[in-house]
């Protein structure tokens, strides 16, 4: 069974909302994270990046840097930036996309469905940044950012998000980038008993947080070790999720540039695809269809269709493999995608106008355009266990970190 709990959230007040909630920790950089707090006092990254207020020249995994976001932690509560529920609840928070919208119920889930596979993945994590956050999360006694995560929904549930909808918003801001926030407190209870039990039949996905969940769960496990008689009740044995319906959820391409041809010329490139696809030049820029590329070469848009059979294997099915394995790896000569400097992923937030400015810039020679994976695709790869390969999804909107911290005491 899937276990979900309610909990007492640190939240920003009201009136700091806007100011305070941010992007997730891992997707801008620390230079990134500088420029965009600079000036803003209230801005979660303190917390969450605490590299921004010291020298650049510290190393981002010192001690004084998690030092740091502990002291920061502690000056947003003392200041009263943060307030804490006095009762456990659960919270429904929604975004709105271009006229999209999106609801996830925000809970914490046990890290023992993390650790029995109730809650799946399908990325690998970097040992070093499982580290960053476990130290992280240790250090300032609470998960500072959500995990995303889905369930397929069948429709069992409709009628309870559709009750929490009908709650007033505590929050309700546009952030810069123009995606709008609203946030729900559930804090009847026969809704929360309702919410808690009819998640117990369902499988957890991670769309989004990988290193969150493992690195939570790091940390739960090493508190049990030193605390041998725990019951499972402690706060250090859940962590913080938001939990969507799967049929709401947008995934982007994740694309990609690469820097040269291999070696070959243009001439000799394009022959050496024509071996393994069907090659047109269309001037179309984004693929129609699944098993479809769109390939930018020396200011021209070319689609590009498989001229074999498509593999039924979740892995090998997936458009990104399918252009690792035929293209990329045969002809462009990259051989490990998560290592080979010459490779740059683009999402698909950005467009393809992206790519094109890549190569235009003569930094890249030719650049592909992918179709999304589907939410499905991702669910049977979850469902084998097995991994995707890298940059395989990107997941639009995100979610802003600091609308909710997770005490773990």
């Amino acid at each position: 069974m899937s276990n979900i709990k309610e909990f007492k959230a640190l939240r920003p007040k009201k009136n700091l909302v806007k100011k305070i909630a941010e992007l997730p920790y891992d997707v801008v950089s620390s230079e990134e994270a500088r420029k965009i707090a600079y000036g803003n006092q209230y801005s979660f990254f303190h917390i969450s990046k605490p590299e921004i207020d010291l020298s650049p020249e510290v190393n981002i995994y010192d001690d004084i840097v998690y030092e740091t976001g502990k002291k920061n932690l502690t000056k947003f509560i003392e200041n009263e930036y943060f307030l804490q529920d006095k009762k456990p609840a659960l919270y429904l928070y929604s975004q709105i996309m271009n006229g999209k919208q999106q609801n996830g119920l925000v809970a914490c889930v046990s890290i023992d469905d993390y650790v029995s596979n109730r809650i799946r993945k399908h990325e690998l994590t970097r040992e070093d940044k499982e580290r960053d956050r476990t130290r992280h999360i240790e250090c300032l006694n609470a998960q500072t950012g959500p995990v995303f995560l889905f369930y397929k929904e069948n429709s069992s549930k409709k009628i309870l998000y559709e009750k929490a909808l009908r709650i007033k918003p505590v929050y309700d801001f546009i952030a810069s980038d123009g995606i709008r926030h609203l946030v729900r407190i559930i804090g009847d209870s026969v809704l929360i008993d309702a919410f808690k039990k009819s998640f117990v039949h369902d499988i957890f996905y991670i769309a989004d947080g990988h290193h969150r969940a493992a690195s939570a769960t790091n940390v739960a496990l090493n508190r049990r070790k030193i605390n041998p008689s725990y019951t499972g009740n402690e706060e250090f044995n859940w962590f913080l999720g938001v939990i969507f319906p799967h049929d709401q959820l947008q995934i982007l391409a994740y694309n990609k540039a690469v820097k040269d041809l291999n070696g070959l010329t243009k001439e000799e490139y394009l022959s050496k695809i024509s071996q393994n696809f069907t090659l047109k030049k269309t001037g179309i820029k984004s693929p129609q269809a699944l098993h479809q590329f769109s390939m930018y070469l020396d200011s021209e848009w070319y689609t590009l269709v498989p001229a074999f059979n498509i593999s039924n294997d979740p892995i090998d099915s997936l458009d990104v493999q399918i252009l690792q394995n035929m293209l990329l790896d045969p002809v462009l000569g990259i051989k490990d995608p998560r290592t080979d400097q010459r490779i740059n992923f683009i999402g698909g937030i950005r467009g393809t106008q992206e790519l094109e400015r890549l190569v235009d810039s003569g930094d890249y020679q030719v650049a592909f355009s992918l179709h999304p994976t589907s939410i499905e695709q991702l669910i049977a790869v979850a469902d084998a266990d097995k991994i995707m390969p890298p940059k395989s999804t990107w997941f639009e909107p995100k979610l802003r970190s600091g609308l909710f911290v997770h005490l773990l005491d």
